[in-house]
């Protein structure tokens, strides 16, 4: 067994490191959207690839869309929704992300 020679030994108190905080899971919801594709103004799905700003789905989800909104089935609030403008409704908000 080695010992260590005592100006060796680590002190308490006296260093000078760097307190890493860790980084919080930040979350919009209860997580529907990583299991539906909702509906969100196309104009603003674009304005969110360029700078990474968040949407806001039809049924009022809130997220950073990154995913192919053709592999999910569609959310039943937005779709319930978005049936529920009409054919005068809203015609930006028929686009589909995530």
């Amino acid at each position: 067994m080695s010992t260590l020679e005592p100006e060796t030994q680590p002190q308490r108190g006296t260093g000078t490191g760097t307190l890493v905080e860790p980084t919080p899971q930040v979350s919009h919801g209860d997580g529907d959207h990583e299991r539906f594709a909702h509906y969100v103004q196309k104009d603003k799905i674009m304005a969110s690839a360029l700078d990474g700003t968040p949407v806001v789905a039809l049924c009022g989800k809130v997220w950073v869309p990154g995913r192919d909104p053709k592999k999910y089935p569609v959310c039943p609030m937005c779709k319930e929704i978005y049936e529920s403008m009409g054919a005068g409704g809203d015609k930006g908000k028929g686009g589909q992300d995530k």
